[in-house]
């Protein structure tokens, strides 16, 4: 237990000075802080949820003791929180049905669906979005002139004039990327901590079959009611528009999914793969194509009918 413990302090502080690096200005320091969630992450993998819970607070306590009570709410929602909450989650299992136990499968679990948990990264994403605009103002024209003016001194300290065309269009994205952004931080760092983990051997759980990941079905409602909020203005209308790119974006990510599935009889798989992705790497309007193929697939089951009618073989990979 003591060892646990200690373990757990250690990615508090691991933790901790990545995401106070940003302060000191430097580029890196922008890959440090974006990574702050994984020593947690991989604490709650491989030693428990109980593990991340105690690096967190302790990560926030001295975080909030040296920089103040700002630092310490903005790293409990962007780190702390996810990390123990995502970990939680991942290592959720409950034993499946009778049935499946009389048919000879014995202890057999039943984890957390990964759709679920891509569910919960897009809230607790949009949760530190919301967050740091109400930290801008308590009403939406007093966020859009906070974001107005840090977007007019940062176009200044770059040397671009910051004409209100530019600056209408930054404040018009700036949330929606935020989200965006969050939403790739928290997927990636729980991959990459369930890549630490199993590969020390402290993963206690299969790995996942990621090509399976969908959304909740009453996901596709919350994003219609968003999409339809959107449009009512004010600060209601902010928030609907982090909640429906939050919600976009994963189902970019299980239209990837689908990709890899419609995919699996390919020869040149990985080809046809490797464009795809490069496609989106240049486009970001791409993104939005494979967003409407992962909301086919929920409507349609486009992934259920193609292995129903061709089941493919067993990939190499």
């Amino acid at each position: 237990m003591i060892a646990t413990v200690l373990i757990a302090l250690a990615a508090g502080c691991a933790s901790a000075l990545m995401f106070a690096s940003i302060l000191s200005g430097a580029l890196t320091a922008v890959l440090l802080f974006h990574l702050a969630p994984l020593p947690l992450m991989v604490v709650g993998l491989g030693w428990g949820a109980l593990s991340a819970a105690i690096g967190g607070i302790a990560a926030a306590t001295v975080l909030g003791a040296i920089f103040g009570i700002h630092t310490f709410i903005a790293y409990v929602l962007a780190s702390g929180l996810p990390a123990w909450w995502l970990a939680h989650l991942a290592m959720l299992g409950r034993p499946v049905s009778a049935n499946t136990a009389a048919a000879g499968e014995g202890t057999a679990l039943e984890w957390y669906p990964l759709g679920r948990i891509l569910l919960w990264v897009v809230v607790l994403a949009a949760i530190a979005t919301v967050a740091t605009l109400l930290a801008m103002g308590s009403d939406g024209p007093s966020m859009v002139q906070a974001m107005r003016s840090g977007w007019a001194h940062f176009l200044e300290s770059a040397g671009i004039a910051p004409t209100d065309r530019r600056l209408d269009a930054l404040v018009l994205i700036a949330p929606a990327a935020a989200t965006i952004a969050a939403v790739m931080k928290l997927t990636f760092n729980l991959w990459l901590a369930a890549k630490v983990a199993a590969m020390s051997g402290r993963l206690h759980r299969p790995w996942p079959d990621l090509k399976a990941t969908a959304l909740p079905p009453m996901t596709l409602a919350g994003l219609c009611a968003a999409l339809a909020f959107c449009f009512s203005g004010g600060l209601i209308a902010m928030v609907a528009q982090i909640v429906a790119a939050g919600l976009m974006f994963a189902y970019a990510l299980a239209g990837f999914a689908v990709l890899h599935t419609l995919t699996l009889a390919m020869k040149n798989r990985t080809v046809w793969l490797a464009c795809a992705y490069a496609i989106v790497v240049v486009s970001a309007w791409a993104v939005l194509v494979v967003a409407l193929l992962g909301i086919a697939d929920a409507v349609f089951g486009l992934r259920r009918r193609y292995l129903r009618s061709r089941p493919p073989p067993l990939p190499a990979s």
